[in-house]
């Protein structure tokens, strides 16, 4: 059996340290928004013959300096363009290209988005987080809310929550660092990402956090507390890592082979996925026997 809780103060160190270093890559750079969240225009196109390859079209847009071009297929011979502008002059500016490198090439539709409705999206997608976390944390505390020893059902749901918010830092601050070095952009898929992490992370945390309650209720009062924490996380290790192995093993494949549409949202989940499944087994339940002990000792 491995001794897992008495390395608490190594994880605590290392994820104190991830966790900063993510808020001052937030801090410093900031997430770099794409039209999602900033307004802009969303063109479909469709050739005559067959679709050109996306680079091909960057490259032959170059000249125009669209900011956070999107290129992704739409269909049969069809191409959907997103980038930053709702200037009608730019949209003329880009068909006129494309006329001109690819004859027969029809426009089938434009759809400006607005920056009033991107503000309001921003908006919606943190609160759909909050409200998402604060949910988690209720659940949680009325799922255990038959455990009353030797830590009550709430603090469950407080140690699963900061778990969570560890595992979203950290995704944020790597997409900010992803964001100033590689140009890589945030909107709704990535909030997608955010919430099935969520999902995910807690998942792994309530089965161990279920091993403990089931163990609580069988062991004998002259078991410590901290010693069934560690016998719950040693009997459900294998399953937490198998079951994220497999998952971040199809994550991996669709960011390789996926598309470009994907190939962002697929990067955020497995950031996600893998400091979840490292929060559910070293940080979750070592914060119940933090809890235990500070209330020992008081």
């Amino acid at each position: 059996m491995f001794d897992i809780i008495s390395k608490t103060k190594y994880t605590y160190t290392f994820s104190i340290i991830v966790t900063l270093l993510s808020i001052a890559s937030l801090f410093t750079w900031g997430l770099k928004f794409g039209i999602d969240f900033t307004g802009g225009t969303l063109m479909e196109v469709k050739f005559e013959d067959s679709v050109p390859a996306n680079q091909e079209i960057e490259e032959n847009l170059k000249e125009l300096g669209l900011s956070s071009l999107i290129i992704q297929p739409s269909g049969n011979d069809a191409m959907l363009l997103r980038y930053a502008s709702e200037d009608d002059a730019t949209n003329q500016s880009v068909m006129k290209i494309l006329e001109e490198k690819y004859p027969g090439v029809v426009q089938q539709r434009v759809d400006f988005i607005n920056s009033s409705v991107s503000k309001e999206l921003k908006s919606k997608s943190l609160m759909a987080i909050f409200w998402a976390v604060v949910g988690i944390m209720a659940y949680i505390a009325f799922a255990f809310r038959k455990v009353s020893r030797p830590v009550e059902s709430w603090k469950y749901g407080a140690g699963a929550v900061i778990a969570l918010i560890h595992d979203v830092l950290i995704t944020v601050g790597v997409f900010a660092f992803l964001g100033h070095f590689y140009g890589i952009e945030v909107g709704i898929p990535f909030i997608a990402a955010l919430l099935t992490i969520l999902g995910f992370s807690v998942h792994d945390t309530i089965v161990v956090y279920d091993r403990t309650r089931e163990n609580l209720i069988r062991s004998s009062l002259k078991e410590k507390f901290p010693d069934i924490v560690n016998r719950s996380l040693n009997e459900t290790l294998v399953r937490s890592i198998n079951t994220s192995l497999t998952v971040i093993i199809t994550l991996l494949a669709i960011h390789v082979f996926g598309g470009e549409s994907i190939k962002d949202f697929s990067l955020a989940l497995l950031v996600g996925v893998t400091f979840g499944t490292y929060s559910s087994i070293f940080i979750a339940s070592a914060l119940l026997v933090t809890i235990y002990n500070w209330q020992s000792k008081s």
